[in-house]
């Protein structure tokens, strides 16, 4: 956790553990080769008792000799402005505190003082709720710049230490609130599981929790390796293959070829534990965290991946939205311009464009379209060169048969055209299946449209009925630029 020349914020509250790290580090830190300061996060949840904690800490520091680095923020009021539990208020804006210590230089890490009794009532909390594998890690040594070296030591060790010297600390009341799970764990459950059941259960928890969290980190290195391979990341968006997300494992473990249908079976179970993390990972990668996104949800994923037709979505906690299409799944954000399910639905929704389009008797024009990010080259040529040049039938416009004015625009529900070498017109939404193209990006698809008729559509054959042959004299050719 330490090496020499690291500087070390200890965060003291005022409790015993604190006090205890405090003076355990303040004996060690010559052998360490470390430098210390105190860290006090006030959470202004107490009255007159939070301001002599914060005073009490003060002369903790001033009587060591270190630097103090304190704050005081109301995080009743941020609960109730952000709707989140005072608990959890209350870690959020604590550790954020200490990530600003380290981030302004003060500190290069925050040693917190979590015990072994934190760990064994984190994981009884974690099977309380309910979790995975995921939550039996409980807290973590080490997370970020934040070290926990009391992590193995019962509170209990904590107290006698400090009585042995004297030491005095203060007693937060709040921990001992049975209306909190996390009292009710302390102050009633895991004594009955000492007394009735096995003394030694805070050491099997802590022992549950250093085994699955060795797991965690193997799992965490492996799903980061398969994000990096396989999935890609867009502006606030990420996207995979849908056979990569179901068969992660296939490459390197898949002698029988499992099918998808397999899932239940024992064989499966690596890829389907593979297949949920990178859900998650997914998920993570928009929002930011995996707060709210339960096994449940995941589940939902994996039914779109396995069951759902192309263009098909679910949202997930967080405005998050899961969208199908074709065989790749992408996460991104809600927002109000993609709310609604069906083709006509989002056109309708879509920033809409239109562009006219002036043909020169030679040489091109350029039409820009800032909502693609692209532009489109038109390019007049004489299409009665050799046959050398490289051109052919049903590549370009016939520039004789444009006679109605041009306008470029985006696609709309009901365009309809005859596409080169056809005899039956289709409508470009049918023409998008055949050619598997997204749902998200048809409502701005770019066509070209000549007195009211559809005649080109980009990747699409051109018009049949406006199409360059071999009597044509001057051909149109269009280009797409990126801008």
């Amino acid at each position: 956790m330490i090496v020499p020349g690291d500087r070390i914020g200890v965060a003291v509250s005022g409790g015993a553990d604190s006090v205890a790290l405090l003076r355990i580090l303040e004996n060690l830190r010559d052998e360490l080769g470390v430098t210390l300061s105190v860290v006090h996060f006030d959470h202004a949840l107490r009255g007159d008792a939070s301001t002599s904690d914060a005073q009490f800490v003060a002369q903790l520091a001033r009587d060591s000799g270190l630097q103090l680095w304190a704050t005081r923020e109301d995080v009743a009021a941020e609960a109730a402005r952000h709707g989140w539990n005072l608990e959890d208020a209350a870690r959020r804006l604590r550790y954020a505190f200490f990530e600003r210590v380290c981030a302004a230089g003060q500190a290069t890490h925050i040693a917190v003082a979590h015990t072994a009794q934190d760990q064994a009532e984190t994981v009884l909390a974690h099977l309380i709720r309910g979790t995975g594998p995921t939550g039996l890690a409980g807290i973590y040594p080490t997370a970020g710049s934040v070290i926990r070296p009391l992590l193995a030591t019962s509170r209990q060790d904590l107290r006698e230490y400090l009585s042995a010297k004297n030491q005095a600390w203060r007693e937060d009341a709040t921990n001992r609130d049975t209306r909190r799970l996390r009292a009710r764990i302390r102050e009633q459950l895991l004594p009955v599981l000492e007394r009735d059941f096995a003394p030694t259960i805070v050491t099997h928890l802590g022992e549950l929790a250093r085994l699955a969290g060795e797991q965690e980190l193997f799992w965490s290195a492996f799903v980061e390796d398969r994000f990096r391979a396989f999935v890609r990341v867009a502006d606030d968006a990420v996207s995979i293959r849908i056979h990569d997300l179901l068969l992660p494992l296939e490459l390197i473990s898949a002698p029988n070829n499992l099918p998808l249908d397999a899932s239940n079976s024992s064989e499966a179970a690596p890829l389907r534990a593979l297949t949920e993390r990178l859900i998650r990972r997914l998920y993570e990668g928009v929002r930011g965290d995996r707060k709210d996104l339960i096994a449940q949800h995941v589940e939902q994923v994996i039914r779109l991946a396995t069951e759902s037709s192309s263009g098909r979505r679910l949202e997930l906690p967080g405005d998050i939205i899961v969208e199908r299409s074709f065989g790749k799944l992408t996460f991104s954000h809600a927002t109000p311009s993609r709310p609604s399910l069906t083709v006509k639905e989002t056109a309708a929704q879509a920033n809409t464009y239109q562009y006219a389009v002036s043909l020169p008797n030679s040489g091109a024009t350029v039409v820009s379209i800032p909502e693609l990010g692209t532009g489109f080259r038109l390019k007049v040529i004489d299409w009665t060169l050799q046959a050398s040049d490289t051109k052919s039938d049903g590549e370009a416009l016939d520039a004789g048969l444009l006679r109605g004015s041009l306008i470029l625009r985006n696609w709309r529900p009901g365009d309809a055209y005859r596409p080169y070498g056809r005899r039956q017109a289709s409508k470009l939404k049918d023409m998008f299946l055949a050619d598997r193209i997204p749902l998200r990006d048809r409502a701005r698809w770019p066509v070209l449209e000549c007195g009211g008729q559809v005649v080109w559509a980009r990747g699409m054959p051109p018009a049949d009925d406006f199409c360059a042959r071999a009597r044509t004299q001057v051909g149109v050719l269009i280009e797409e630029l990126q801008l």
